[in-house]
């Protein structure tokens, strides 16, 4: 059968958006969950697991977190992640430099935490002083509670569970026994499994980044990268070349396209991450604009890719109002859909999931029209 664009898309919807039975195997189905701080209104971690967990509520996964077998920490960017994948990422290979002093503070750190099991960063500074540091942001946080971070993506210490958003932090998880090829397989494994169907630019880049975030396994990773490349099942359309996992295939009969069902999805959701893999399957440039100018926006501060089926159509803002309901600004990429009237409904209905996911009280949402909006 003859390799389609349309089959793609179908392919690459159908095979992310899986029904897990359980928050732990939507998580460990995925291989991780991309994070990101910014609520609008939901993190991103909520937004992603919302379509894969039956009744979803944000802040499910923090709350459950320490009782699950999860990590934090660095894959490609920072996540959550079952902790079998954390054990292969660690010891991190170190590719800055202490001084005596940071070195003698973070042996000083390790002891506290191993001697009293968990530390909350506040407690620390209160016990070790409040000296400062210029973060990873740019901005300032206490020196130790920098040096805990540092500490944290080294592997010498696990993110035990949060309180109010601050990482609390516990003594490290060992490290997997295997070899770095066993390493790098698993590791590349799930990228490929999150992010799959993708061209070969996309597989390198993948690549690339991983090797960026374990220097210590970067020769073993472009090895395994050049190996994928030529051994993964592939298949060419309009001379572009398209990689997938072993065992699946774009043109099987259970990737079902069209329909009209309306899904507003992460802008860092797998479905959407790769943004050059975006372009090529629905034809226009998604961008995310949060740290853009606010005069510069072409689609506002948070958009959220809407998906219509297995076309993504548009896109909507959502924002919660004093009066605690549900206020979506909804643009369209094109001319409106025929099924202008279907469409709404399905739309006013992905609104009220997404107003129970918040927790909201008011489960009517209103509607206004983008301003670049042909809708």
């Amino acid at each position: 059968m003859k390799l389609t664009l349309s089959a793609m898309r179908q392919f690459a919807v159908s095979r992310s958006l899986f029904l897990a039975p359980d928050l732990l195997g939507a998580v460990q189905r995925l291989g991780y969950v991309q994070a990101d701080p910014m609520r609008a209104p939901a993190r991103a971690q909520d937004l992603i697991l919302r379509h894969r967990v039956p009744h979803y509520q944000a802040g499910d996964l923090e709350r459950a977190y320490a009782e699950l077998p999860l990590e934090e920490a660095y894959f490609i960017n920072y996540g959550f992640m079952p902790r079998d994948l954390a054990q292969l990422i660690h010891p991190r290979a170190s590719t800055e430099h202490w001084d005596a002093p940071t070195k003698a503070l973070a042996r000083q750190l390790l002891a506290h935490i191993n001697s009293h099991g968990t530390c909350h960063p506040e407690q620390v500074s209160a016990h070790f002083g409040r000296e400062k540091a210029t973060n990873h942001w740019g901005g300032q946080s206490t020196a130790t509670t920098h040096l805990l971070g540092n500490m944290h993506h080294h592997g010498q210490i696990r993110v035990a569970r949060r309180e109010s958003g601050t990482r609390v932090y516990g003594v490290a998880v060992e490290s997997a026994l295997q070899s770095v090829q066993q390493r790098v397989a698993k590791l590349m494994h799930v990228l490929v499994r999150q992010y799959a169907p993708f061209t070969v630019a996309s597989l390198r880049r993948l690549g690339n980044m991983l090797a960026g975030s374990t220097p210590q396994l970067a020769v073993a990773i472009r090895d395994e990268t050049k190996r994928l490349v030529h051994e993964l099942p592939q298949g060419q359309i309009d001379g572009v070349v398209w990689l997938w996992p072993d065992g699946e295939s774009p043109n099987a009969q259970s990737c079902p396209g069209g329909g009209t069902r309306v899904r507003l999805l992460a802008p860092f959701d797998p479905v959407v991450w790769d943004r050059e893999r975006f372009e090529q399957l629905w034809g226009w440039a998604y961008r995310f604009e949060a740290y853009t100018p606010a005069s510069k926006r072409v689609r506002g501060h948070y958009a959220l890719p809407l998906l219509v089926g297995d076309q993504v159509l548009g896109w909507a803002n959502l924002s919660v109002s004093t009066e605690r309901q549900l206020c979506a600004e909804i643009g369209f990429i094109s001319s409106a859909p025929q099924a202008i009237h279907r469409l709404q409904q399905e739309t006013e209905a992905e609104l009220a999931a997404f107003a129970q996911f918040l927790g909201l009280a008011r489960l009517d949402a209103c509607i206004t029209r983008h301003r670049n909006s042909v809708f």
